[in-house]
Formats: C-alpha cells, structure tokens, sequence
C-alpha cells in the first residue's frame, strides 16, 4: 500500500478475514494483518468527550447519575457550533483509531446557550456533520426531542432549553438534515427520554417518520426513571413503550438497564435493539445489562461511547463480558452452543445489530489488526478475535477503511495532529 494516499480507494487481498459466518478474503491488503468487519458505535454524546474524567471528585455523599448531570449541563451550556466541530472531529479521529467505524450520534445540544434558535437551525447538526466529513467516519444523525422536564410534563428548566423543540420545529429540523443524507450520513430520530417526550406527542411523530428511518430513545437507564415512570403512567418504561408504540427493528433502546424478565422478552420479540454502554453505566453507576437473559431470548444488541469517558470497542464488550462474571462469579457468559467463543459471540452481535441501528446495510468497512503485535504472536483464527478483545490494552488497530477509504494507517488518522491542535486550543476555550 506504499504510496497510495488516504483518500484513494483501497484494497485489500488477505485471506485471514473474520466475519460471523466464517474467514474469507476481504477486499483490502493488510499484509500480515488480520481483518475484522469495522465496528458501529451506536451511541454517543460527542461534547461529553470535552468533560471526561472531569466528575470523578465527590460532591455529595449520595453522587449518582443526578449529580453527574450537573456537571454536564454546565459543560453542554459552554459549546457553540466551532467549539462543537472541534470536539467531535477529535472524537471521531480517536473513535476511528479504536475500530468504530460508524458513529449514532445522540443530539440534543440544538440551539444557543440561552435557547435561542441560530439563524441556521440546523448549525449545531452541521458541525457534528462536518466533523464527521473531516475525519471519514461513517454518522448517523439522530436529532433529538426534547419537550418537557420530567413525567408530569413540566416546563424545560433554564438549563434544558437549548435542548428544546415543538413538533414542528424539530420535523423541520429533520426534513432540513435529510437533505444532506448520503453514502456516509444518514438521518435518524431520537427521543430523549419518555420523561422529556409526552405519550402523544412520541405517537404523532413515529406515524410521520419516513419509513424505515432509525429511532432511538434512552429508556430505564436509572432506578428513579422506573419509579416516576410506575407513579405516572401506570407502567415500567420499557413496559409502556412496548405496550403504547409500534416498537420494530428500526428502534435502538439504548441502556434498557432495569428490566423484568417479561420487557427483556418482550424487546427480543420486538426485533428492536439495545445499545449497552458498559463503561459509561459503569462511571455513573447505572446498574448491569441482563446480557444472558437476553442472549437466551433472542435479543439483537451493539454498543456505545456514550459520555466518552472510553472511546475503545474492546473495553466496551470486554467490560460487558467482565460485568456479567462479577454479577454471577462464573466465566465465559456470551457464548453459545454454536459459538464457545466469547469474543467471536459477542463481535457477532455488533455487527448483527449494526444495519438496523444505524441504517447503513452491507459495508465494506473493515479494521486491521497488527499482526506483528506481540499480544497477537502466534495467533490463529480460532483464537485472534479473543485474543484482540481480552488481551491486554495496547491498541491493535493498525488500518481502517471506511467506504473503500484508508483512514487510519499505523494505528494513526491521517489528519490527527491538526485535529489534536484544534481540540487542544478549544480545551482551553472552554475551560477558561
């Protein structure tokens, strides 16, 4: 691959390419590399990258997530489109450089600190979209909706208004984006919470979603959720959702921690799936995924970076395996009798899930790992992609090819010192 550019099409002619129905040859030269299929990030809070590691001293001897978001909504009321665009493409660089090849993009960060529209409506989309065109990244887009307080539709307080919108504004929002969807953005469509979306309001904009498109909502990520949901609506959150919305393969409940046997049931029927975010429901104490429960029924799942305090694939599903061990005190959880492999089982259900989350179907994209690495030494195809996934720290990634495209070569993003440099100044932008 001497002398091709980063923006040539690449190739690639190897035999050692894992995918879920076996090892073929990929499309794409990787040397003494092994090539596995590029992986979705199926959410993620892009600003969050500038505050991680930043909430980690204690500010009230009951911390939770409640406390966390404070300090989130004094990060998020600091942002503007530049510093936004500066933040993400430093975060899509690291995200590529990880193996993530595919970012969902949760979105609510729509208007100015005070509430205010921008001229453009659209500016804070576009600089999540543009950061995405600088890096290579594939992105889905999922704008957010965002009316009410809490359960009992209370008004959006000081903090939350920028994050605000009425039906017809955020539909325009949508029909504005979508005419910038292409082979690597497309547009989806996010509720926040049930809390922060009325029963009828989340019925009359599925009914006029185009088809097909990606919806995704956070849903019984918190213990409170769950009892304000039961005082209020009569129903456990994901038992509401179930019970009031046409729930299908294009939805992506992301968390969907606390479950009783019969949501976690009924989710599998549904065809929707579940973005786990371990690392993140780690830091803020959220609680832990019912991951074999769900693997016996049927459930299509995938991962996420959400608040960016991880931007690693590997230690989201390492840490998804490690949780279920600390939770039963036994081993090898995600795996089947057709598949022993922890590692092969769990990178399976990623890309399982990955078209109907995101949008994207049949990609070419795919992520090389360093053969001459030495936690790969001797490795075989029985046992790489465990090896990658519970091996050690070390990135491995040494290629990514997105649509065709050599964007990371030697484990580095063709353009990451200018990004870095941006993002540094911007750090300091924000901070001061």
């Amino acid at each position: 691959m001497s002398g091709q550019t980063n923006h040539e099409m690449s190739t690639i002619d190897n035999d050692r390419f894992w995918t879920p129905t076996g090892w073929r040859a990929a499309d794409a030269s990787a040397g003494e590399g092994w090539v596995v299929p590029g992986i979705a990030n199926l959410h993620s809070h892009a600003f969050q990258r500038a505050m991680a590691g930043m909430a980690e001293r204690q500010t009230n001897p009951e911390d939770s997530f409640w406390t966390w978001r404070e300090t989130m909504y004094r990060f998020a009321a600091c942002f503007n489109p530049e510093t936004l665009h500066a933040v993400a493409a430093q975060l899509y660089v690291e995200m590529l450089e990880a193996g993530y090849t595919t970012v969902c993009e949760f979105h609510y960060l729509h208007h100015s600190p005070q509430g205010k529209p921008y001229d453009d409506p659209a500016a804070m989309s576009r600089a999540l979209i543009q950061a995405a065109r600088d890096t290579g990244i594939r992105l889905t887009l999922l704008p957010v909706l965002y009316m009410s307080g809490g359960f009992d539709g209370r008004a959006l307080s000081d903090r939350q208004r920028r994050f605000g919108h009425d039906v017809d504004g955020f539909l325009r929002l949508l029909e504005l984006l979508c005419e910038d969807a292409g082979e690597r953005l497309h547009i989806g469509c996010a509720f926040h919470s049930l809390r922060a979306v009325p029963a009828d309001t989340m019925r009359a904009v599925v009914a006029a979603l185009p088809g097909g498109m990606p919806v995704h909502i956070h849903i019984a990520e918190q213990i409170g959720e769950v009892q304000d949901c039961m005082a209020l609506r009569n129903a456990r959150p994901v038992e509401w959702l179930l019970e009031n919305v046409d729930v299908d393969s294009r939805w992506t409940l992301v968390h969907a921690t606390h479950l009783t046997p019969e949501e976690t049931q009924g989710i599998a029927q549904s065809g929707a799936t579940v973005a786990i975010c371990p690392t993140t429901e780690a830091n803020l104490g959220d609680g832990l995924f019912p991951l074999r429960e769900y693997l016996d029924a049927g459930g299509a799942w995938g991962i996420g970076s959400d608040s960016q305090i991880s931007v690693s694939p590997v230690e989201e599903l390492r840490w998804l395996e490690y949780g279920q061990r600390l939770a039963t005190r036994h081993r090898n959880i995600a795996v089947s009798e057709s598949s022993p492999s922890v590692g092969e089982t769990l990178l399976r259900g990623v890309i399982a899930s990955s078209a109907h989350a995101t949008g994207f179907s049949g990609t070419s994209d795919v992520v090389v790992l360093d053969g001459n690495a030495a936690q790969l030494a001797g490795a075989s195809r029985d046992d790489i992609v465990d090896r990658w996934i519970f091996s050690g720290n070390r990135n491995l990634v040494s290629e990514v090819h997105v649509a065709g495209q050599r964007v990371v070569s030697d484990g580095q993003h063709h353009d990451r010192d200018a990004i870095a440099a941006r993002y540094r100044a911007t750090m300091r932008t924000l901070l001061a």
